[in-house]
């Protein structure tokens, strides 16, 4: 499965992060860790963003980690009208911060900033891959 199958709308199908949908489909949301000086990102960069080295690893996100801010969107962009009411969210998880979306199954009314969350992969539609952010 290739990167065009990441999400609602993919703008490119080649990248040098495919794998991380790879990873998605077997379960696992990964980031990438710089074996030279050790910076962490999400989402996965097969280039340093922080030294330039091409020399990462990847790494599973088992959390957990903490909801830092979240927002309801009302009126979804093109592309996404349909999915519209949805809740998009930052999550702390110590060395980096993630965005995402909450899961629809976590109503609003039991959002709130500082609750303890986790990342897993979600199917988008009969043949798409994503993640999101459920309770941990």
């Amino acid at each position: 499965m290739g990167f065009d199958s990441f999400g609602i709308i993919s703008f490119t199908g080649e990248t040098k992060a495919a794998e991380f949908v790879n990873y998605l489909t077997q379960g696992k949301v990964m980031g990438t860790k710089c074996r030279d000086c050790g910076t962490v990102t999400f989402p996965p960069k097969m280039d340093c963003p922080s030294c330039l080295s091409s020399n990462v690893d990847w790494f599973e996100i088992t959390g957990p980690g903490k909801l830092e801010t979240y927002a309801v969107v009302t009126y979804g962009p093109s592309g996404f009208e349909e999915d519209a009411p949805y809740t998009l969210a930052v999550a702390d998880f110590g060395k980096f911060k993630m965005f995402g979306r909450m899961s629809k199954a976590i109503p609003t009314d039991q959002l709130s900033v500082g609750m303890t969350v986790k990342v897993v992969p979600a199917k988008v539609g009969a043949d798409r891959i994503s993640y999101e952010f459920v309770k941990a």
